[in-house]
Protein backbone atom coordinates (compact mmCIF):
# COMPACT_ATOMS: atom_id res chain seq x y z
CA UNK A 1 0.00 0.00 0.00
CA UNK A 2 1.12 3.35 -0.40
CA UNK A 3 0.25 5.83 2.11
CA UNK A 4 0.43 9.55 1.36
CA UNK A 5 -0.19 13.18 2.78
CA UNK A 6 1.79 14.37 5.45
CA UNK A 7 0.07 13.07 8.67
CA UNK A 8 -0.88 9.73 7.25
CA UNK A 9 2.86 8.79 6.30
CA UNK A 10 3.72 10.60 10.10
CA UNK A 11 1.35 8.43 11.55
CA UNK A 12 2.29 5.72 9.69
CA UNK A 13 5.97 5.88 10.71
CA UNK A 14 4.30 5.70 14.55
CA UNK A 15 2.27 3.04 14.62
CA UNK A 16 2.43 -0.84 14.25
CA UNK A 17 3.22 -0.53 10.58
CA UNK A 18 6.22 1.44 10.82
CA UNK A 19 8.75 -1.60 10.72
CA UNK A 20 7.32 -2.50 7.00
CA UNK A 21 7.94 1.24 5.40
CA UNK A 22 10.14 0.38 2.63
CA UNK A 23 10.59 4.24 1.49
CA UNK A 24 9.58 7.34 2.20
CA UNK A 25 9.27 9.66 -1.68
CA UNK A 26 9.74 13.52 -0.43
CA UNK A 27 8.87 16.19 -2.85
CA UNK A 28 11.57 18.62 -0.85
CA UNK A 29 15.05 18.30 0.46
CA UNK A 30 14.27 19.96 3.29
CA UNK A 31 10.47 17.50 4.15
CA UNK A 32 13.91 15.59 5.09
CA UNK A 33 14.55 17.43 8.47
CA UNK A 34 11.12 16.88 9.64
CA UNK A 35 12.87 15.01 12.92
CA UNK A 36 9.79 12.04 12.22
CA UNK A 37 11.80 10.94 9.10
CA UNK A 38 15.03 10.25 10.95
CA UNK A 39 16.12 7.49 10.28
CA UNK A 40 13.97 6.44 7.92
CA UNK A 41 14.88 5.49 4.16
CA UNK A 42 13.88 8.28 1.75
CA UNK A 43 14.44 9.80 -1.83
CA UNK A 44 13.67 13.33 -3.01
CA UNK A 45 12.08 12.93 -6.38
CA UNK A 46 9.48 15.48 -8.69
CA UNK A 47 6.52 15.65 -7.14
CA UNK A 48 5.13 14.37 -10.33
CA UNK A 49 6.38 10.72 -9.95
CA UNK A 50 4.23 10.87 -6.12
CA UNK A 51 1.67 11.79 -7.65
CA UNK A 52 2.03 8.89 -9.90
CA UNK A 53 3.38 6.92 -7.20
CA UNK A 54 0.15 7.30 -4.95
CA UNK A 55 -2.29 7.74 -7.84
CA UNK A 56 -3.35 11.19 -6.09
CA UNK A 57 -2.42 14.96 -6.11
CA UNK A 58 -3.33 15.57 -2.74
CA UNK A 59 0.05 14.35 -1.27
CA UNK A 60 1.29 17.11 -0.07
CA UNK A 61 4.73 16.43 -1.07
CA UNK A 62 5.14 13.04 0.62
CA UNK A 63 4.33 9.53 0.60
CA UNK A 64 5.34 6.18 1.76
CA UNK A 65 5.30 2.33 0.59
CA UNK A 66 4.41 -0.07 3.57
CA UNK A 67 2.13 -2.95 4.03
CA UNK A 68 -1.59 -3.52 3.32
CA UNK A 69 -3.52 -2.40 6.61
CA UNK A 70 -3.81 -5.23 9.28
CA UNK A 71 -7.19 -5.56 10.41
CA UNK A 72 -7.84 -7.78 13.39
CA UNK A 73 -10.70 -10.00 14.68
CA UNK A 74 -13.38 -8.25 15.71
CA UNK A 75 -13.67 -10.95 18.70
CA UNK A 76 -10.80 -8.92 19.78
CA UNK A 77 -12.46 -6.16 20.12
CA UNK A 78 -15.22 -7.07 22.72
CA UNK A 79 -14.44 -7.58 26.37
CA UNK A 80 -14.58 -5.29 30.25
CA UNK A 81 -15.09 -1.77 29.27
CA UNK A 82 -15.21 -1.95 25.52
CA UNK A 83 -16.30 1.38 23.65
CA UNK A 84 -16.59 0.40 19.87
CA UNK A 85 -17.89 1.85 16.88
CA UNK A 86 -19.65 0.11 13.91
CA UNK A 87 -20.43 1.02 10.71
CA UNK A 88 -23.12 -0.15 8.78
CA UNK A 89 -21.74 0.13 5.14
CA UNK A 90 -20.03 3.32 4.82
CA UNK A 91 -18.71 3.58 1.21
CA UNK A 92 -17.43 6.75 1.31
CA UNK A 93 -13.22 6.92 2.19
CA UNK A 94 -13.69 10.75 3.17
CA UNK A 95 -16.60 9.37 5.69
CA UNK A 96 -15.15 6.77 6.84
CA UNK A 97 -11.41 8.68 7.52
CA UNK A 98 -12.88 11.05 9.34
CA UNK A 99 -15.20 9.36 11.43
CA UNK A 100 -11.90 7.32 12.34
CA UNK A 101 -10.07 10.30 12.86
CA UNK A 102 -12.54 11.48 16.20
CA UNK A 103 -12.49 7.60 16.55
CA UNK A 104 -8.98 7.38 17.97
CA UNK A 105 -9.68 10.95 19.51
CA UNK A 106 -12.17 9.48 21.64
CA UNK A 107 -9.82 6.90 22.60
CA UNK A 108 -12.67 3.81 21.10
CA UNK A 109 -11.38 0.32 21.96
CA UNK A 110 -12.18 -0.57 18.20
CA UNK A 111 -13.60 0.21 14.86
CA UNK A 112 -15.88 -2.36 12.49
CA UNK A 113 -16.24 -1.84 9.35
CA UNK A 114 -18.48 -3.95 6.96
CA UNK A 115 -16.34 -6.34 4.40
CA UNK A 116 -19.24 -6.03 1.44
CA UNK A 117 -20.84 -2.70 0.04
CA UNK A 118 -18.41 -0.69 2.50
CA UNK A 119 -15.17 1.18 1.77
CA UNK A 120 -11.83 -0.43 3.77
CA UNK A 121 -9.16 1.18 4.74
CA UNK A 122 -7.52 2.41 1.66
CA UNK A 123 -4.91 5.15 1.62
CA UNK A 124 -7.24 7.86 1.15
CA UNK A 125 -9.15 6.96 4.28
CA UNK A 126 -5.77 6.82 5.72
CA UNK A 127 -5.16 10.28 4.42
CA UNK A 128 -8.60 11.30 5.13
CA UNK A 129 -8.09 10.20 9.16
CA UNK A 130 -4.97 12.23 9.62
CA UNK A 131 -3.28 8.80 10.07
CA UNK A 132 -5.60 8.06 12.96
CA UNK A 133 -6.38 4.22 11.58
CA UNK A 134 -2.70 3.42 12.05
CA UNK A 135 -3.48 3.30 16.27
CA UNK A 136 -6.87 2.06 15.92
CA UNK A 137 -7.95 -1.35 15.75
CA UNK A 138 -10.40 -1.88 12.91
CA UNK A 139 -12.29 -5.19 12.05
CA UNK A 140 -13.98 -5.78 9.38
CA UNK A 141 -17.54 -8.64 9.46
CA UNK A 142 -19.58 -10.10 6.45
CA UNK A 143 -22.78 -9.72 8.82
CA UNK A 144 -23.31 -6.53 11.50
CA UNK A 145 -25.94 -7.83 12.86
CA UNK A 146 -24.23 -11.30 13.99
CA UNK A 147 -21.22 -9.05 15.56
CA UNK A 148 -23.97 -7.03 17.33
CA UNK A 149 -25.53 -10.39 18.58
CA UNK A 150 -22.34 -11.23 19.55
CA UNK A 151 -21.76 -8.19 21.31
CA UNK A 152 -24.62 -8.06 23.62
CA UNK A 153 -23.71 -11.62 24.87
CA UNK A 154 -20.46 -10.34 25.56
CA UNK A 155 -22.26 -7.60 27.60
CA UNK A 156 -22.06 -4.70 25.23
CA UNK A 157 -25.08 -2.36 25.18
CA UNK A 158 -25.51 -1.35 22.03
CA UNK A 159 -26.67 2.11 20.51
CA UNK A 160 -27.81 2.60 16.75
CA UNK A 161 -28.34 6.24 15.72
CA UNK A 162 -31.54 7.06 13.47
CA UNK A 163 -34.17 9.14 12.49
CA UNK A 164 -37.03 6.74 14.14
CA UNK A 165 -40.14 7.04 15.96
CA UNK A 166 -38.40 4.45 18.39
CA UNK A 167 -35.51 6.40 18.83
CA UNK A 168 -35.25 8.46 22.20
CA UNK A 169 -33.02 11.77 22.52
CA UNK A 170 -28.84 10.93 22.12
CA UNK A 171 -28.63 12.89 25.46
CA UNK A 172 -30.93 10.23 27.35
CA UNK A 173 -28.68 7.10 27.93
CA UNK A 174 -26.02 7.05 30.26
CA UNK A 175 -23.78 5.01 28.17
CA UNK A 176 -21.73 3.74 30.67
CA UNK A 177 -20.40 0.52 30.68
CA UNK A 178 -19.70 -1.62 27.00
CA UNK A 179 -21.14 0.17 25.08
CA UNK A 180 -21.15 -0.01 20.86
CA UNK A 181 -22.42 2.97 19.01
CA UNK A 182 -23.38 1.94 15.09
CA UNK A 183 -23.94 4.31 12.14
CA UNK A 184 -25.78 3.47 9.30
CA UNK A 185 -24.27 4.49 5.56
CA UNK A 186 -25.10 7.56 3.70
CA UNK A 187 -28.32 8.51 2.53
CA UNK A 188 -29.44 5.15 4.04
CA UNK A 189 -29.19 5.02 7.22
CA UNK A 190 -28.86 1.69 9.04
CA UNK A 191 -30.45 -1.08 7.23
CA UNK A 192 -33.84 -2.89 9.03
CA UNK A 193 -31.58 -5.67 11.07
CA UNK A 194 -28.88 -3.80 12.03
CA UNK A 195 -31.36 -1.25 13.86
CA UNK A 196 -33.52 -4.81 15.45
CA UNK A 197 -30.39 -5.97 16.12
CA UNK A 198 -29.23 -2.93 18.05
CA UNK A 199 -30.63 -2.06 22.02
CA UNK A 200 -31.35 1.75 21.93
CA UNK A 201 -31.88 3.71 18.98
CA UNK A 202 -31.36 7.15 20.05
CA UNK A 203 -31.47 10.26 17.67
CA UNK A 204 -29.76 13.62 16.90
CA UNK A 205 -31.77 16.97 16.71
CA UNK A 206 -32.44 18.65 13.83
CA UNK A 207 -34.14 21.99 14.69
CA UNK A 208 -33.28 23.43 10.76
CA UNK A 209 -34.62 22.52 7.03
CA UNK A 210 -32.27 19.60 6.50
CA UNK A 211 -33.08 16.41 6.98
CA UNK A 212 -29.78 14.77 8.09
CA UNK A 213 -26.28 15.04 9.38
CA UNK A 214 -23.51 13.82 7.24
CA UNK A 215 -22.36 10.57 8.82
CA UNK A 216 -18.81 11.59 9.98
CA UNK A 217 -20.89 14.98 11.60
CA UNK A 218 -23.28 12.70 13.76
CA UNK A 219 -20.22 10.01 14.21
CA UNK A 220 -18.74 12.95 16.04
CA UNK A 221 -21.65 14.20 18.25
CA UNK A 222 -22.20 10.93 19.58
CA UNK A 223 -19.05 9.61 20.38
CA UNK A 224 -17.86 12.99 22.59
CA UNK A 225 -21.25 13.05 24.12
CA UNK A 226 -20.57 9.03 24.84
CA UNK A 227 -17.32 9.84 26.24
CA UNK A 228 -18.57 13.00 28.45
CA UNK A 229 -20.99 10.33 29.87
CA UNK A 230 -18.29 7.50 30.50
CA UNK A 231 -15.97 10.19 31.98
CA UNK A 232 -18.42 11.23 34.75
CA UNK A 233 -18.18 9.55 38.01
Amino acid sequence: MVVYGRNAVREALRGRRAASVSEVLLAAAGLARESWLEGVPHRVVDAVEIERACGSPEHQGVCATLNEFPYVGAAELLGDGAFILALDEVQDPQNLGAICRTAECVGVSGVVICERRAVGVTPAVCRASAGAVEHLRIARVRNLADFLAAAKRAGCWCYGAAVDERAIAYDVPDYGGAAVLVLGAEGQGLRPRVAASCDQLVMLPLRGRIASLNVSAAGAVLLYRMLQSRSSP
